[in-house]
């Protein structure tokens, strides 16, 4: 091959991109791709949505977004527990003073 058929190879067509050169860095934030499917409830899906920021962070970073979910489910659940219920049966009449 001469040197003018490799020079011609190594240089790019007019307009075309280069892609651009990048490092594989191991302790980069990667998506994890964990699926999450919807609960129906609006608070758990927040939460559920939330950890898919730590794709994003890097690992030191992951613990706030898994203490903000936690105390976004802990709450949701406390809620539960606080939501009026349907209300206490009354005395049965007979077993009242007479």
């Amino acid at each position: 091959m001469s040197e003018s058929a490799s020079e011609e190879e190594a240089v790019p067509e007019a307009g075309a991109e280069r892609a651009p050169v990048t490092e594989y860095d191991p302790a980069a934030p990667a998506p994890l791709n964990v699926p999450r499917t919807p609960t129906g409830n609006a608070e758990v899906d927040a939460g559920l949505e939330r950890l898919a920021d730590t794709d994003h962070l890097a690992t030191d970073g992951h613990l706030e977004v898994y203490e903000d979910v936690h105390r976004g489910l802990r709450d949701a659940l406390t809620a539960l527990d606080a939501r009026p219920g349907p209300p206490a049966p009354a005395g049965h009449p007979a077993a009242g003073p007479r």
